[in-house]
């Protein structure tokens, strides 16, 4: 972490005290460390399913300070409140076989199963990737990877997999600052990217394949 914390110094620098928050809605004022999560129930969150029929109570649920979503059918929990330049911070795990979730970042627009957004992956295997969503866009090692014909455009990670077996708790800190996009996994910096065309919106947490869970989630705003 020494070496992570040193990649990291002149890009962070500083996060702030603040007094006043641009671009956040509303209640940050003076703010160094925001929880997004309160370890007890969903107040704050969204849980969006696109079949109204089935109740989110049957695939949310929290226990012990943990979230626990079952990964079918797809949707996702998503913050209420937008935000912008920040450092996330998540911790995740498979409590069974692995499977798919991901972090939307930047979200906004009417909710449905695939929002305009750009993942943070969580698919196992493959956490660290970008995923554009419905026509965003970014630039990667001075290569522009937007594609507005495309729903998805997949960016791989740069590293080999930095994730820990099922079972284990892993660590997002994805940093988020203007239009640039970091995300480290478990301390890896795994993917990195500028001239991001979203740069404010919703954080949501994704019910996409199988059991995962979810704790420790806050962010800390960046200037």
């Amino acid at each position: 972490m020494r070496q992570v914390a040193g990649k990291l110094l002149a890009w962070t620098i500083p996060v702030v005290f603040l007094t006043v928050l641009t671009g956040c809605e509303g209640g940050l004022f003076g703010a160094k460390k925001i929880t997004l999560w309160n370890g007890k129930d969903f107040r704050g969150w969204k849980l969006y399913l696109p079949d109204e029929n089935v109740n989110p109570d049957e695939v949310w649920s929290v226990e012990d300070g943990v979230i626990h979503c079952k990964g079918k059918p797809n949707g996702y929990m998503r913050t209420t409140r937008r935000f912008r330049d920040y450092r996330l911070h998540l911790e995740w795990r498979w409590p069974g076989v692995p499977s798919n979730s991901g972090v939307l970042l930047h979200a906004d627009g009417p909710d449905n199963v695939w929002p305009k957004c750009i993942e943070c992956q969580l698919k196992a295997g493959s956490a660290g990737d970008l995923v554009l969503i419905g026509g965003t866009g970014i630039t990667v090692n001075d290569e522009d990877k937007q594609d507005v014909e495309k729903q998805f455009v997949v960016i791989p990670k740069k590293e080999q997999s930095s994730e820990k077996p099922a079972g284990q708790w892993n660590t997002y800190e994805i940093y988020c600052l203007k239009d640039t996009i970091r995300c480290y996994v478990n301390g890896v910096l795994q993917n990195e990217g500028t001239g991001a065309t979203v740069t404010m919106g919703w954080i949501g947490l994704q019910s996409e394949g199988s059991p995962i869970e979810f704790r420790n989630i806050y962010l800390e705003p960046l200037k």
